[in-house]
This record gives C-alpha cells, structure tokens and sequence, in this order.
C-alpha cells in the first residue's frame, strides 16, 4: 500500500538517522501524524533552529550559541588539561559525567582504514596546536574511541603532537573494545579517565 508522499518523505528523512530502520521510522511518522498540528510544528521548529541558532566554538569545536562556548569560556575551568574528542557527542558524554574539569577540543573527524589518507586535515591539526599556545597545557587527554577508527587517529594525533612538551595521555581501555565513549556510563568513564595511562614515544 502506497503511503501519502508526505508521510513517505517524512518516513524517508527519518530513516536517515543512525539505528533507524523502515519499521522505526514509519511508527515515529504516525507519531508525528498522530500528535497533531502543534507537535508538528513545534518539531519543525526546533529543528530549524539548530543551523540557525546553533555554531561550533572556534576555539574547541563544541556546539554553541555564543564565542566561545560556555565551557571555553568558564574561568573556573583548570586551563592546564585538554581532552581531545573524535566528536561532539563524545564531549558531551564526558561532560555530563560530571568528571572533568578541563578544557575540550573536538577532531570533528577520524581516521578509517577504508580512506586513503593517514594524517588529520591540516586545519584540524592547526588549531589543535593552537591550543596549546593558548593556555599553559601540562596533559593532553587523546580520548579516541576504543577500536581500530580510534587508534588510528591517536596515532595521527601523536604524530601531529610529537613537539609538544606536554605530558600526553589516553583513556583506558574500561572502555570497551569496539565500544563508543558515547554510550559509556558515569562508572566506566570514570574508571577510563582515573587509569588513563601516559603515552611514551
């Protein structure tokens, strides 16, 4: 049975998401139907808003309204840790945790075996370097997810760091393995970031 084009373009948007299927997409279509006009646009709404209210920090890479961002910004924040992120996601898991207190720098990317290259953009290592001119950073946290993406890019990130003279470091594997910072609960980040062990090169 063909679905009105609507609700076929809606279904289609939705299916777009990370872990959504056909199945999935369809019942949160009905949803929305269901709801009414008022949800309808309220969810519109919202989601316009995030481009034009929404803009990454130009100092760590982290969504805000304002330059910089709150965390960025916060004096209170100990100036003298870094933790580099793969993603924004990955912040605010960390963040949420309530156990950190440092200052953040999102790679907005990562390496992958199935891409031809085995180096950070240049900008992204750029302003990561930037960092560290800024504020008096004794510890860098490479706080890279737990499978072969991750590793990649902590070595990249190793490479590109190598003439930094701070102590640099990366979460344990309490994490695990082929795991995501993202989904990681308050107990096994705490216990990554506790037995975070420092990187010899």
């Amino acid at each position: 049975m063909a679905l009105p084009e609507p609700i076929e373009r809606l279904i289609s948007l939705l299916k777009k998401f990370p872990g959504v299927g056909e199945k999935s997409a369809r019942r949160m279509a009905f949803y929305v139907l269901q709801e009414g006009e008022s949800f309808g646009a309220d969810l519109a709404r919202s989601v316009g808003e995030l481009n034009r209210r929404l803009t990454t920090c130009e100092k760590c890479g982290n969504l805000t309204e304002t330059q910089p961002c709150p965390i960025c910004g916060d004096p209170l924040r100990d100036r003298s840790l870094l933790c580099v992120t793969e993603t924004i996601e990955d912040l605010v898991s960390i963040e949420q945790s309530g156990l950190f207190n440092g200052l953040y720098f999102v790679l907005g990317t990562s390496l992958s075996p199935l891409e031809d290259r085995e180096s950070l953009p240049e900008e992204t290592v750029r302003l990561l370097r930037k960092r560290f001119e800024e504020y008096p950073i004794r510890e860098a946290i490479i706080a890279t997810n737990p499978r072969i993406e991750g590793d990649m890019t902590f070595y990249a990130l190793l490479d590109a760091l190598r003439d930094v003279p701070v102590k640099k470091s990366r979460l344990a594997y309490g994490l695990p393995v082929g795991g995501s910072i993202e989904f990681a609960d308050r107990v096994t980040l705490h216990a990554a970031l506790e037995s975070r062990q420092e990187v010899r090169e």
